[in-house]
């Protein structure tokens, strides 16, 4: 007895149920919304800038983050799994990796969380060649817009009588233009390439400073990496209401002038997904309903505690002794 062929499942050039296929892409492509929203917060992009920025328009992007991204995307995903080759390898826009550098990745990409970041520790220790008490003497503090950053970076500074740089201002008098002006000119990426250089010009210049750097460094991996391994960090962090009534004091009247619930939400999530990466921080300092004066001994107790401490990069090198 012969089966009617139309009655089989239909499968895929890979063996699987068609059905199957159909949920993995659908996955697939809400995982790629969820990455593209996560990157867009961090870095403090509404939708219309990131728009702008990329000549994508907003239609598109809402439907990208929603899990409704183009269907050129699955068929890229397929062209790299009949190869059996990772889709970000087909994308890379650089020069060709060596097999040492594609076998150091294989093995980094199978370690767990926790060995991952011991990992990356013992090889800043290994290869960065950072002189820890060279990196002591740089203080650069991280966090968002209305932590306090420059106040009391401006107090620590001066106590320790060390320069005190804001990076933004750097950026400014390097480009001889105004933040706002760079962004509308070059857009995010041409930001974060000044943003680098004016980093690695302190860094060159500067053997003693404390660094106030803007709130959204810290998305930008190969710049916020070279601060970790640089300089001895410190994270001021504070609830979202009291960042919001710290901007507003300040003279920026844009969370009043739009939608305060709206300008609140977006607050939040910015700070949900930065946290993971201010937390990478070597010190953490709430400054949420604390004086000056009692955050800026917070803050001298922290340098105190590091000089007396090993550093998270001196823990991971023990470790790897053990």
């Amino acid at each position: 007895m012969h089966q009617d062929l139309n009655s089989l499942p239909t499968t895929t050039p890979l063996g699987l149920p068609s059905g199957a296929v159909e949920a993995q892409d659908s996955l697939y492509l809400q995982n790629l919304g969820m990455r593209v929203r996560e990157a867009r917060a961090k870095r403090g992009m509404s939708r219309r800038v990131l728009s702008r920025d990329s000549r994508v328009s907003e239609r598109y992007l809402a439907q990208l983050e929603t899990g409704q991204g183009n269907i050129s995307i699955l068929l890229l995903r397929q062209i790299s799994q009949a190869l059996d080759l990772p889709i970000a390898e087909l994308l890379y826009d650089g020069a060709q990796q060596s097999n040492e550098l594609k076998r150091a990745k294989d093995f980094l990409e199978k370690l767990p969380t926790e060995k991952l970041q011991r990992a990356r520790e013992m090889l800043a220790r290994e290869f960065a060649s950072v002189d820890p008490s060279a990196r002591h003497q740089r203080i650069a503090i991280v966090g968002l817009r209305g932590a306090g950053k420059s106040t009391l970076g401006a107090l620590l500074a001066k106590q320790l009588a060390v320069p005190f740089i804001e990076l933004d201002r750097v950026i400014e008098e390097r480009s001889g233009l105004g933040l706002s002006v760079i962004f509308d000119l070059y857009g995010q990426s041409g930001f974060r390439r000044l943003e680098r250089e004016c980093l690695d010009q302190v860094l060159e210049q500067h053997p003693k400073f404390v660094v106030a750097t803007g709130g959204s460094l810290v998305s930008e991996s190969a710049t916020y990496e070279r601060l970790l391994a640089e300089c001895f960090t410190i994270w001021l962090r504070a609830t979202p209401e009291e960042h919001m009534q710290r901007v507003i004091a300040q003279g920026d009247t844009r969370p009043m002038s739009e939608d305060r619930e709206a300008a609140m939400s977006e607050l939040k999530s910015i700070l949900a997904v930065r946290e993971p990466l201010y937390r990478r921080a070597d010190a953490t300092i709430d400054t949420s309903r604390k004086s000056e004066e009692a955050t800026l001994q917070e803050l001298q107790h922290a340098l105190a505690e590091m000089s007396a401490s090993p550093t998270n990069l001196e823990v991971a090198e023990e470790q790897s002794i053990k």
